[in-house]
């Protein structure tokens, strides 16, 4: 059974926030550096565990899927919409929130120093692993340019099917999993299952 997803905009939802169950799929660090009021975290790539509170979820309300500029909330939806779960898309995601001067809630306890959001990590490693294989390839041996020939042939493949195999590696990282804020999976589940409470 699939479903659609409908876009909202910031200025559509600031006055219902309150009623609808916001889920933010970006890393556990991008989400202690600031989120939605009340959104629960679950990662885009732990989204098939989270299934059954998604699904238990929408039968109680409306789900709002946030990211950081709206390209992982539109894979959440697209994946969440295959199991018949309806869901709103926030355009412009959190960044697009905050530039209309809207608050982000911070997790007590949250780090410091928070992580650079997940888009800005994959074009910092592609292009420092680009420029590697250029040098590698002029000081060692040409055929350290492949390095660069696959980067960039993996950033064409991450267009065309609008998936990021180097943003899901990254998002393995340990500065980009911090749970000393207390945001993990299971707390998430338990409170959307408690209704969001």
């Amino acid at each position: 059974m699939s479903t659609t997803t409908r876009t909202v905009e910031a200025d559509q939802i600031r006055a219902r926030l309150d009623e609808l169950t916001v889920i933010d799929v970006r890393s556990p660090g991008e989400y202690a550096g600031g989120h939605l009021p009340g959104a629960m975290n679950i990662p885009l790539d732990r989204l098939k565990h989270a299934l059954p509170a998604l699904k238990e979820a929408a039968s109680r309300g409306e789900l709002l899927v946030v990211c950081q500029s709206g390209n992982r909330s539109r894979n959440a939806c697209a994946q969440l919409a295959a199991e018949g779960i309806p869901t709103l898309d926030l355009v412009g995601g959190t960044s697009g929130w905050a530039s209309r001067g809207n608050a982000l809630d911070r997790p007590a306890g949250g780090p410091v120093r928070v992580p650079w959001a997940m888009d800005r990590q994959v074009r910092l490693a592609a292009g420092s692993l680009i420029l590697l294989g250029l040098l590698l390839g002029v000081l060692v041996h040409p055929l350290f340019q492949l390095l660069s020939a696959g980067v960039a042939g993996g950033l064409v493949f991450s267009a065309l099917t609008n998936t990021c195999g180097m943003a899901a590696m990254l998002g393995k990282l340990p500065y980009n999993r911090a749970t000393s804020c207390g945001v993990d999976l299971s707390t998430t589940l338990n409170r959307l299952n408690n209704g969001g409470k």
